[in-house]
């Protein structure tokens, strides 16, 4: 076979069939489906449908079936391989070249299928073996019988060191694959590789279709370093792209219309126990991008469920950062905030199903849990803090990428903004925060002038032309710096994320130039040259570039650029970085029309906005990195 499977379902993971369908056909919701004329045989009345749940398009007329991939065959006359082509292309998912090592990583990737397979038969028996008995009082004294341990898969991992190492060598597999499966670790002072997993209970964690690919075990001992612990990526598993449970939640979904995502394992399994078979959750970390695609296939407004305290709010929090630049019409999310310290299982257990679906019909849209996290960031008692308000809100509306979403989110913002400030209409009514385009800072075209004859127009003086409102940055941002250090001193972050710093905009010459540089060395590695990006950068001859950028990351952000720090750590501070960074140039793209609306019209609101916009992107690097050493200072959360 050319393309892997897991190639093959990542593709349709990224593409709706609706949007692939679009393309060629109108479409029109019909409840859960999409519905439209044939593109195979001429009619007047909709015979064809399409379902982004389950994958497929099925046409009546004709009785033609299939997914993505056919459907471009069909319509546009293309071989398989072509039709793979092009809609990676339109996913943006790099293929492998066809090779004999391709080939080869195809059959590793099956054959480390059946060692895990292997791995969770062993555990599962261990459960319910001699050693298992302290694991069965665990499930046991959480409300888990012996049915939900077969029915997730549950199962043991014996305190020994090489237990499972010693079971598997029995069945003929070699060292080399069970650590390519992250199922043993191997360490420069430890001569023989040793279990992975060691007096944990254990949850296997599966692909789409049912195959189990790694694994999460929770430790049974109290003062054990991590309480939950994930296996590594490995060719079969990547941590951010997989949601637990998913295989299991998408048919429940898509009967119901809707999927809840929680925090962590035992929630799931307590969320289906108690009748809610459509619940799935991320492995340990923030939602990330990818996996909110997967629930977007499930459901067009997917249920996220946060625990009822501190880090479930931070959570939700995270969330919306998440989904803003991602959201379309018709694709939003929901927030179901549980009471204060209680966990779904927590509240299965006391409250059972009833309780459960009061909080699921309590959720709350986006719109009002984003609301609630800005009104929420202090007091809104002076127009100072007011106005904050009104710009953090534009800076997030910014980030949200369809236009027309974008323009009612902004309308729904200003109305509530306007509810909140002190004026018009008498109480807390009327007056937008911080005056907008209109009201406090004057009409368009509307000077300055003095009493009774025509206004003067607004003219800028020499002293404010020449200032860093109308001038191009001329020093390197130290997001941008990180950013590129990053990639540099972590390779792998490097080859998760070189499509999309190819894609990226960078202010300074410099980071320009480290940018292409590391963009070339990835597609030199990936072409088989080896070397490492600070020496292939160094080699350009930009050592005194990566000395420059390096000189203005921030004091708190170096922990990063250390090549043994914790790699889940960096790559969430990358992953915010990344945020960070689209959100400036969004700015500094506003501030571009802001400048060319003052050459044209020198009003008092062209300048306002002028300055508002200086004063957001002067503050994102201050303001927001202490947010984010915040966060950073307190420590990852832990996995549920």
């Amino acid at each position: 076979m050319r393309y892997p499977p897991g190639l093959l379902d990542e593709i349709r993971a990224r593409l709706p069939v609706s949007e692939v369908v679009g393309k060629r056909v109108r479409l029109q919701k019909a409840g859960r489906e999409w519905k439209g004329l044939s593109p195979f045989n001429a009619e007047r009345t909709p015979s064809f449908f399409v379902n982004d749940q389950k994958g497929f398009y099925h046409d009546f007329s004709s009785g033609r079936h299939g997914d993505i991939f056919s459907f471009v065959m069909e319509t546009e006359g293309l071989e398989f391989p072509e039709a793979v082509e092009r809609l990676a292309g339109l996913a943006g998912v790099s293929l492998p070249k066809v090779s004999r090592e391709a080939e080869e990583q195809e059959h590793r990737a099956k054959s480390l299928i059946d060692v895990m397979a292997l791995a969770a038969a062993f555990f599962q028996a261990e459960l319910r073996g001699r050693r298992g008995a302290k694991a069965r009082a665990y499930l046991e004294g959480r409300g888990l019988s012996e049915e939900a341990w077969t029915r997730f898969g549950m199962g043991y991992a014996p305190a020994d060191r090489y237990a499972l190492r010693d079971h598997l060598a029995g069945k003929g597999v070699p060292a080399q694959a069970m650590l390519e499966a992250g199922l043993l670790v191997e360490r420069e002072d430890v001569n023989v590789p040793y279990d992975r997993f060691r007096d944990r209970v254990m949850f296997p964690i599966c692909d789409a279709r049912g195959r189990v690919i790694a694994f999460g075990g929770r430790a049974l001992e109290k003062d054990v370093p991590a309480k939950y612990l994930n296996s590594p990526d490995t060719p079969l598993f990547h941590k951010g792209q997989v949601l637990y449970n998913h295989h299991n939640a998408r048919k429940a979904a898509h009967d119901r219309g809707t999927v809840i995502a929680v925090e962590g394992y035992v929630d799931v399994i307590a969320m289906s126990l108690a009748g809610f078979p459509n619940s799935v959750a991320p492995l340990g970390t923030a939602l990330t991008p990818e996996q909110l695609a997967l629930l977007w296939r499930m459901a067009d407004e997917p249920i996220l469920c946060f625990d009822g305290d501190k880090a479930g709010r931070r959570a939700a929090w995270r969330a919306i950062d998440v989904a803003m630049p991602s959201l379309q019409p018709g694709k939003s999310l929901r927030f179901a905030l549980l009471p204060e310290g209680q966990d779904p299982d927590d509240l299965a257990r006391s409250g059972g199903q009833a309780a459960l679906q009061k909080a699921l019909d309590q959720a709350m849209p986006l719109v009002d849990l984003l609301w609630m996290r800005e009104v929420e960031a202090g007091p809104l008692d002076t127009p100072e803090r007011r106005a904050a308000l009104e710009r953090r809100m534009r800076e997030v509306l910014a980030t949200i990428k369809d236009e027309d979403l974008r323009r009612h989110y902004r309308a729904e913002m200003d109305v509530r903004l306007r509810a909140l400030m002190p004026g018009a209409g008498g109480g807390r009514g009327g007056g937008r925060a911080g005056g907008g385009r209109e009201g406090g800072r004057g009409r368009p075209g509307q000077g300055r002038g003095s009493s009774g004859g025509p206004p003067e127009p607004l003219r800028a003086s020499a002293s404010l032309s020449r200032s860093a409102i109308f001038a191009a940055p001329s020093a390197v941002s130290p997001r941008e710096a990180m950013i590129l250090l990053i990639l540099t001193a972590h390779p792998v972050l490097l080859a998760e994320q070189a499509e999309t710093l190819a894609a990226m905009d960078f202010a300074h010459a410099d980071t320009r130039r480290v940018r292409q540089a590391l963009v070339d060395f990835e597609a030199h590695r990936e072409a088989g040259e080896e070397g490492d990006p600070r020496g292939w950068i160094v080699a350009m001859g930009l050592g005194p570039v990566l000395d420059r950028l390096e000189a203005v990351v921030r004091h708190g952000d170096r922990w990063c650029l250390d090549s043994g720090a914790d790699p889940e750590q960096v790559r969430d501070s990358l992953r915010q970085a990344m945020t960070l960074h689209r959100r400036a140039l969004t700015l500094h793209n506003e501030l571009g029309m802001a400048r060319t609306a003052f050459a044209q019209d020198e009003s008092e609101a062209s300048l306002a906005w002028i300055r508002d916009l200086v004063l957001q992107i002067s503050t994102l690097d201050g303001t927001e990195a202490e947010i984010d050493r915040g966060a950073r200072a307190s420590g990852p959360d832990q996995d549920r």
